[in-house]
């Protein structure tokens, strides 16, 4: 006779092959709630601009096409757009969740780490320095965030990586890395230099279908890698002695969830630049209205999902006919739920 554990909410077991997962109610309808939000928001930026579409012409030039116009300006001009912001979105959003998990920190984001900074690091020597193009600056990008991220575990490592000291390590470098940026910049000519702060801005101006595809894929490869490691999150967050005792090599494991931290939040910022925030904020809300025990990946990537889609309208409609990067309203949202973050700390401890 097997015993009924009680999680404490509403679960739904789902095998298949083999495998068995346990998915919370709430969990599901949040996430199915947000990626209906994030897919409604889509047919609004799809539809909206200077050329203006109803969403149920949005709609057919999507799966219909019956009017060519309609279909070139959707599915030609648009929508590499929005499929960016929403899988973007999400990849910052895992990004955030695994490092705020392994450093059992709210504060744990690749923004505030440093990883976004040493992103930038590495397409500016491209840019300023070689006159890399789109693929060089891409893979500059994911070079200096992999780089610093490495430089950040090794200044941190003392026994073992712990959360406190890795965030603190991480911030430290962070700033320097800031300054040899402001000084990659200010020693360039001018036009290489507007081009360099335009994309350190985080924008989603000029994407196109040629982006997408390699995106997705390195995305679903991630996301792949990522099916084997997640289960170690929650042990891992309950201590490492606990996750001794279930046979985990932590430290291996850590290692493992920082460096996939890393090449998510490497590839967002190779192809829009660093956008700041995102990472930060959506699994902390998205835990908070699942109402998980503990950062869950799942709600974070469709809060991901739908806040930059949405912040990318706002930057895009709010002072039309100027379209602004992305990453200022990610900032402008972002600094205001940063400072609600501490205070709420503060008052916890």
């Amino acid at each position: 006779m097997t015993a009924r554990i009680d999680f404490g909410r509403s679960m739904v077991v789902v095998r298949s092959k083999g495998l068995t997962a346990r998915v919370g109610v709430r969990t599901a309808v949040v996430c199915a709630v947000l990626l209906t939000a994030a897919l409604a928001v889509a047919v609004l930026a799809l539809g909206t601009g200077d050329y203006a579409i109803p969403p149920d012409r949005v709609l057919r030039a999507l799966f219909v096409g019956d009017q060519r116009f309609d279909r070139l300006v959707v599915w030609e001009w648009r929508f590499p757009r929005v499929v960016l912001a929403l899988a973007l979105g999400a990849a910052l959003g895992v990004s955030g969740a695994l490092l705020q998990s392994v450093t059992r920190n709210p504060l744990g984001s690749p923004d505030i780490v440093g990883f976004n900074t040493g992103a930038y690091t590495g397409a500016l020597i491209v840019i300023l320095t070689l006159g890399g193009g789109q693929f060089q600056t891409a893979l500059g990008a994911l070079v200096g965030g992999l780089g610093s991220a490495l430089a950040i575990q090794l200044l941190a490592f003392r026994h073992n990586v712990t959360g406190f000291r890795l965030i603190i390590v991480g911030i430290g470098i962070s700033a320097m890395l800031a300054s040899v940026n402001t000084w990659l910049v200010l020693r360039a000519d001018l036009h290489a230099a507007m081009s360099a702060a335009a994309w350190g801005a985080g924008s989603l101006n000029g994407t196109s279908w040629t982006q997408v595809g390699p995106v997705l894929i390195i995305l679903a490869a991630l996301a792949l890698a990522l099916i084997p490691a997640a289960p170690r999150l929650q042990i891992l967050e309950l201590g490492d002695d606990l996750a001794y005792s279930f046979g985990i090599r932590v430290s291996r494991a850590r290692m493992l969830l920082i460096g996939l931290s890393v090449a998510f939040i490497s590839v967002a910022t190779a192809v829009a630049g660093p956008i700041a925030f995102v990472a930060l904020a959506a699994p902390q809300l998205g835990r908070r209205l699942a109402r998980t025990p503990s950062t869950a990946l799942a709600p974070a990537a469709a809060m991901g999902a739908f806040l930059l889609v949405i912040c990318d309208w706002i930057a895009q409609r709010a002072f039309a006919p100027t379209a602004l990067p992305v990453g200022v309203v990610t900032v402008s949202i972002g600094g205001l739920y940063l400072a609600y973050l501490l205070v709420a700390e503060a008052r916890r401890n």
